[in-house]
């Protein structure tokens, strides 16, 4: 048994918890807090998940996960790297499959729209074909009408009679040009995402993309302790927020952002303006921890 183990036991039964019930707390099959208390990590499905039960394990029994990972830093593997389950990888390409066929979707409107104006086009060039043809046929027939010299003064002087202003007598007509020339369609902006790319419990990692900044705000819709770190562990605030107390950091020079939440019922997280829904876990007052990465726009 090693000192961890030993004193993950100690503070267990201190509290009077078998171990039965421990399994119900936390949701970790008894096997492996047996595991846990013996040192034996062999027996867990991977490093990952033993870090995970770990931290669960000291929750449940009042430890500071915190601390316990410091402290016991050389017993507890250290690696975030290994593969998740077979399970969680089905979970991602079910995710790829749904955003591919969202992605289709969201190109459907544009082709419908397409045909349609290509359609337009394609009446208006027949119409003006049509068009032309009556003009000329009717020239044609003109051509043939016998003219009367006399009345050709007349007509002459009507035709000047009704010609169009030029610029000079219309300057308005110029103007509209110039104003239509300067109309410029703007480039359509961004929409930022924000997508899950980890859950496991207490820890949620989302990926935040299209966005021009990295704005945390924090609200306290009653009391809550509240952490914001970045990737490198440097702490922005770490304080109590009393109710509709709030917080807000600019992150748009970081890369991650690690928000660690006392009290999930009463702790809003805004992102960007944009309210960020995390799943509650079964214990209300379980710690969570939420993982933000992200991807500046270029």
């Amino acid at each position: 048994m090693t000192e961890l183990g030993e004193r993950f036991k100690q503070e267990r039964e201190a509290k009077g918890l078998s171990l039965e019930q421990l399994q119900s707390m936390t949701k970790i099959q008894k096997r492996y807090l047996v595991g846990i208390e013996e040192g034996n990590y062999s027996m867990m499905p991977g490093k990952f998940y033993v870090r995970a039960f770990i931290k669960q394990y000291a929750e449940a029994v009042g430890l500071d996960p915190d601390e316990i990972f410091e402290q016991y830093k050389n017993e507890i593997p250290t690696t975030y790297n290994e593969d998740l389950p077979e399970q969680l990888s089905r979970v991602q390409s079910r995710k790829s499959i749904s955003g591919s066929t969202s992605k289709v979707l969201d190109i459907l409107p544009k082709l419908l729209i397409g045909l349609v104006v290509i359609g337009v086009i394609v009446l208006v060039w027949y119409w003006l074909v049509q068009s032309a043809g009556d003009e000329t046929q009717e020239n044609v027939n003109e051509g043939n009408n016998p003219v009367n010299i006399e009345e050709t003064p007349n007509v002459i002087e009507e035709e000047n009679t009704e010609a169009p202003a030029t610029e000079e007598e219309n300057p308005e007509a110029g103007n509209e040009e110039t104003e239509q020339e300067e109309v410029v369609e703007e480039p359509d902006t961004p929409v930022q995402e924000i997508t899950v790319a980890e859950n496991n419990g207490s820890l949620t990692v989302y990926d935040l993309n299209n966005a021009e900044a990295f704005e945390v705000k924090v609200v306290s819709t009653g009391s809550t302790w509240v952490s914001v770190k970045n990737g490198a562990g440097k702490s922005f605030f770490e304080t109590t927020l009393q109710k509709d107390a709030s917080e807000t950091v600019d992150l748009s020079n970081e890369t991650e952002a690690a928000i660690r939440i006392g009290f999930v019922p009463a702790t809003e997280i805004y992102i960007n303006g944009e309210k960020l829904d995390y799943a509650v876990p079964p214990n209300e007052r379980t710690t969570q921890n939420i993982t933000i990465r992200y991807n500046k726009s270029e």
